[in-house]
């Protein structure tokens, strides 16, 4: 029987869908139980033998793992980013590779507003304080009114805006591959032609960009400067958006207000890592997607991405 590698430790394996579209095409799924992302070589000593397919999670699908997997035929997502899969190499393999679209946008969303809340009345930190058995108030800013800059116009970006818009605060976008505006417009968000255009304006900054080499410290020494000193940077995307250090020059010299991430570069990050020492930064463990909602639907959506694909191979 032909064996699928699920690597996703939030993978629901209680979930009835998933096994049972396996089962009727075949399939035999092969879970990773370590409790941890799996390595390179942990990924090609399970698939060695007759793993047709893989459902990944941020585990590493290299070109060194694609290069030793003779068997493998598809690479299915769970979830929407693709920074830890060479998809170049699996095009020159001819190895299909596809992402669950649309299944996780309103967790990542909800989870981006609440960030924003988060550093904005400081709560981690108030809460901190009063289980230290202090009743000291912090005090913090009002999100009603104020502007929220948008980096990327995507699903997810859309699914902010909305929210935002719902709050009562006003929205701008920049998106350099913005093609149709017509949900821009229905909702009255405004559209700025550059980076700087949105930084310079706005009270709350929102990152919603792919990982590329185009995106690599998008936001850095340059482009913080832009920003108001009352700003807060929120990033649900990836950690490598941001250059750290000089996120940290920033929030120690009162550049910016606050920084909310669900990401960073290394995940986890060093327990000593000088960004953590900061009350004015707020990281959460790369959770945006973490729902029993999401997961759910990712899991169904990287399943039937997956026998999709792999029937399309077998029909040649």
């Amino acid at each position: 029987m032909n064996r699928v590698l699920i690597t996703p430790k939030s993978f629901p394996r209680t979930m009835t869908e998933p096994a049972e579209l396996l089962k009727a095409a075949g399939l035999e799924p092969i879970y990773n139980t370590s409790g941890r992302t799996m390595t390179e070589d942990e990924i090609i000593e399970v698939s060695r033998q007759g793993v047709v397919g893989i459902i990944v999670g941020v585990d590493p699908i290299s070109a060194h793992v694609l290069e030793d997997l003779p068997d493998l035929k598809a690479v299915s997502k769970y979830g929407m980013g693709t920074d830890n899969i060479d998809s170049q190499r699996a095009k020159e393999l001819a190895i299909d590779v596809r992402v669950a679209a649309g299944t996780n946008n309103v967790s990542v969303a909800e989870l981006a507003i609440g960030l924003l809340f988060a550093i904005a009345r400081k709560i981690p930190l108030t809460v901190a304080e009063v289980k230290k058995g202090s009743w000291q108030r912090v005090m913090g800013n009002e999100v009603t009114g104020k502007t929220l800059g948008l980096i990327g116009a995507g699903q997810i970006g859309r699914e902010v805006a909305l929210r935002a818009r719902g709050l009562c605060m006003n929205v701008i976008v920049y998106d350099p591959y913005l093609q149709d505006d017509s949900f821009f417009k229905e909702h009255h968000i405004a559209i700025s032609s550059s980076l700087e255009g949105v930084l310079g304006v706005s009270d709350f900054v929102s990152l919603h960009v792919p990982a590329t080499a185009a995106t690599h410290h998008l936001i850095n020494e340059t482009t913080l400067s832009y920003c108001k000193p009352s700003c807060y940077l929120i990033n649900t995307s990836r950690g490598e958006l941001v250059d750290e250090e000089a996120l940290y020059n920033a929030l120690l010299n009162k550049k910016l207000a606050g920084a909310a991430q669900d990401v960073f570069s290394i995940e986890p990050p060093p327990s000593n890592h000088k960004l953590l020492e900061l009350d004015s930064f707020i990281l959460t463990s790369h959770t945006g997607a973490y729902t029993q909602e999401a997961v759910e639907r990712m899991a169904v959506k990287a399943t039937e991405n997956l026998l999709s694909m792999l029937k399309e191979k077998q029909q040649g």
